[in-house]
Order: C-alpha cells, then structure tokens, then sequence
C-alpha cells in the first residue's frame, strides 16, 4: 500500500485530527462537517475534494472508542487482535468465574441479576477504556512505544471480552443470530 492509499485508510488523517486516543465526540463531529463540506461530488476530482464515503468511515471508527483504539494501536505500528490475542495475566480464569456467577444469579430468577451484572461490565468496559488511554498516552510520549502498544493491545483484547459480556447480558440476545466477529 503506497503513502497516499495509507492516508486514505487512516481515520485521523482522513478527517485532518492528531494521533490522539483522547479526542472528544465534538472535535471528530467538527473535522467531519469541515471536511463534508468539500465532499460534493462534483469537488471530489479538484484539490482538496474528498470522497464522502471516506468521511463517514473515518467519523464512525473515531466515535467509537473501541474502533478508534484499535485504528491507532494499528497506525502506530502495534499489531492486530488477529496478530495477537493475548490477555491480562489470570483475565480468563477470573472471566469463567464471573461468568459462574452470572449463570447462577440467572438462573435463580433474581429479577435485578442482569441488571447488576450489566453495571458490573460497563463499569470494567470504562475501567479498561481509562486504562487504554493511559496506555497510549505513555506510547505517544515514548522513545520506544511497542511496549506500551504491547500493554495496549493485551487491555484492547480483554476490553473486546468486555463488550461481548455485555452483548450476551443484553434480554434480546439471541445467539443464533448474533453477530460474532
């Protein structure tokens, strides 16, 4: 992939914003209305005109911190989930665990159950958000990030765990058809 096709791809220059984890709803809404207004069609083929498709990618990967970490981790030069699918030390014996109680609190027909392990998950998924961006902040400072998009990558993982809990804590989940990628 050349330098053009690679600026193309990445988010944050799409939409003209800094290497940034930490970067507000508001300041990615304002780039993206900036840059739509060069986005007409007819401005595509001049200088400076930009396919809208491109914005409107570039805007939902940078609204959603999950898919914006994941985006950076990647630019900085981090590896992927797919290329590396470690955990927190003990995350895995703690989930199966969790997911124990769960399934017993379920099943004993405890009306708030779900509800209190649904507070549960989203205050770990804001746990490991806080901790991603402490992360990249250090990255970002470094001489030598790719430990620090090491420790990234591994609290990104456990985070994606996170979010699948609370896909399936959901009342309407239903598996068979579930996205699960």
């Amino acid at each position: 992939m050349n330098a053009q096709e690679q600026s193309l791809t990445n988010p944050f220059v799409v939409l003209g914003l800094p290497l940034v984890y930490r970067v507000s709803a508001q300041e990615v809404e304002r780039a993206y209305l900036k840059r739509m207004a060069f986005a007409h069609p007819d401005r595509v083929g001049e200088s400076g005109g930009i396919d809208a498709a491109l914005l409107n990618d570039a805007r939902a990967v940078l609204l959603d911190p999950e898919n914006r970490a994941n985006a950076l981790i990647e630019i900085l030069g981090g590896k992927s989930a797919s290329q590396d699918r470690a955990l927190p030390d003990d995350f895995l014996m703690e989930m199966m665990q969790r997911r124990q109680e769960i399934e017993e609190d379920l099943g004993s027909g405890d009306e708030q159950a779900r509800e209190r392990w649904t507070q549960w998950a989203h205050q770990e998924r804001t746990k490991h958000e806080k901790e991603v961006g402490e992360q990249f902040d250090c990255a970002i400072n470094s001489d030598d990030p790719l430990p620090d998009l090491q420790r990234c990558r591994i609290t990104l993982n456990a985070w994606r765990y996170i979010e699948r809990l609370i896909e399936q804590l959901d009342p309407d989940y239903d598996p068979s058809r579930a996205d699960f990628s």
